[in-house]
């Protein structure tokens, strides 16, 4: 089952490479992320999925797989059936892949099973319902208010210098649908337990933050929805030329304007998620 025909297409071609190289090592395909929360977005989107199978792959396999299937944007974990019962914080790590690459040292995190336990969709295999995977809302939240600084809380400290990686990508339309977003997903969980796409998450972040904030949030949405915010040079002038020409398409008229609020929004989400976990324990 997959809704869009690119991701039909990359499924077929990942499949088709793998049981070539590997009979029968793909005992499952299913895939999460934007695919499986109905917020694919062809030009932008990654095709996120986890490969089951009975026991660990050999890296060799996985690379000559991932070397064969190219620079699609099929990303994802290589998990066996038993995997899928236990916390993940239990497993150590596990084979992770991006396109051609394959990472060997990846840390696997209970976002990917409750997605895939709540949201999954089957490509190969039974359905994740049919499955007995692990979800326990309790570690989920407590991953997540680690992560808002584990992450998101040094990503802002970097982006706040301008003449850094992350400063530069702020100024451009993937920064602002990267950082808008993403902290508004994890607090999104931390409110209702759930897993949120981008575009789910800025329309609660519209509902729950103040009027101050509605701008930058609408900016990410309208990015978001053009589907064009790329991670790359090219992606970066793109982004920066919205705030000149008429009509101008950004809400902004400056794209250190808008990296501005796009900072500061995120650590206004990060503290209130923060809180948010704090008041669970009250």
């Amino acid at each position: 089952m997959t809704p869009h025909p690119k991701i039909g297409a990359i499924v077929e071609t990942y499949l088709s490479v793998a049981d070539a190289e590997a009979p029968g090592l793909v005992e499952g395909l299913y895939l999460e992320g934007s695919a499986a929360l109905g917020d694919y977005q062809p030009e932008t989107s990654d095709v996120d999925f986890v490969a089951v199978t009975t026991e660990p792959p050999a890296p060799g396999v996985l690379e000559r797989i991932h070397t064969r299937l190219g620079a699609h944007p099929f990303q994802g974990i290589y998990l066996t059936w038993d995997d899928l019962g236990h916390d993940p914080a239990e497993l150590g790590e596990r084979p992770q892949a991006e396109g051609s690459r394959l990472n060997r040292r990846g840390e696997p995190n209970p976002v990917t099973w409750h997605t895939l336990a709540r949201h999954g969709l089957t490509c190969r295999g039974p359905k994740p319902e049919e499955l007995e995977i692990w979800n326990d809302p309790a570690v989920l939240a407590a991953w997540i208010d680690g992560n808002l600084d584990r992450y998101w809380r040094r990503l802002v400290t970097r982006a706040s210098h301008l003449v850094s990686p992350w400063g530069l990508t702020c100024l451009g339309g993937y920064g602002t649908v990267w950082v808008v977003t993403g902290v508004s997903r994890l607090h999104y969980t931390l409110a209702t337990g759930e897993i949120a796409s981008k575009t789910a998450a800025a329309l609660h972040a519209l509902e729950t933050f103040p009027e101050r904030w509605h701008r930058v949030v609408n900016e990410a949405l309208r990015l978001r929805r053009d589907d064009s915010a790329q991670p790359s040079l090219a992606g970066l002038v793109s982004g920066l030329a919205e705030h000149f020409g008429t009509p101008r398409r950004s809400l902004y008229g400056s794209p250190f304007e808008r990296r501005r609020d796009v900072l500061e929004f995120a650590d206004q989400v990060i503290t209130a998620g923060h809180r948010l976990y704090q008041a669970r324990g009250d």
